[in-house]
């Protein structure tokens, strides 16, 4: 589909709120949701999800390590530029940002265990499997953390249906450097 990405100008006027909301907590207003500004209802699940996503308690690494998961599953080349340019900032190694980005676990077991966790949510519908549970488990992530890594799967699996609706949107010019494609990708 040709989706259009939105100005606070050319926005439907029930967008514009949300999207001078966005631009005032990040500084602009990144193209995706500059294209769910098409549709305020979009806009606006798209935007609660986003802040109580960013105001839950579990580590950032482990939230964007799952959004990252999710990019990768559902061949989601904005989402996962984003968390990759994401994990990077928050200190992660760029050898382990390329084996997620290439769907292989990271080495490290809690983030191993929650790429695994969320990559199982999104391909299996919630279904997980014992090993991915038992696994979560066992690197001590609480029902709140696992819940709050429901959250961000959603969160990312929104960006993805959006990205891949739209054909890839043009990601922004911070996410150019971590830009990604599906040949990347070995396994999902």
């Amino acid at each position: 589909m040709d989706l259009t990405i939105h100005t606070v100008d050319s926005a439907p006027a029930e967008s514009r709120p949300v999207l001078k909301s966005i631009a005032e907590d990040l500084g602009f207003v990144p193209n995706l949701a500059s294209i769910a500004a098409g549709s305020p209802t979009l806009l606006a699940g798209f935007d609660g999800l986003r802040r109580a996503v960013g105001s839950g308690s579990v580590d950032p690494v482990l939230r964007e390590t799952a959004g990252l998961a999710v990019g990768v599953a559902v061949d989601n080349a904005y989402g996962v530029a984003f968390h990759s340019t994401v994990l990077a900032k928050l200190g992660v190694e760029d050898d382990q940002i390329e084996r997620m980005r290439s769907g292989a676990e990271p080495s490290d077991p809690t983030r191993a265990a929650v790429y695994r966790l969320a990559k199982e949510l999104v391909l299996n519908r919630g279904k997980v499997t014992v090993g991915a549970a038992q696994q979560a488990s066992e690197v001590g992530l609480s029902t709140t953390d696992i819940l709050e890594i429901v959250a961000e799967c959603t969160f990312a699996t929104l960006i993805g249906l959006i990205d891949n609706l739209a054909g890839r949107v043009q990601l922004d010019a911070f996410l150019q450097p971590r830009a990604w494609t599906d040949n990347e990708t070995v396994s999902r």
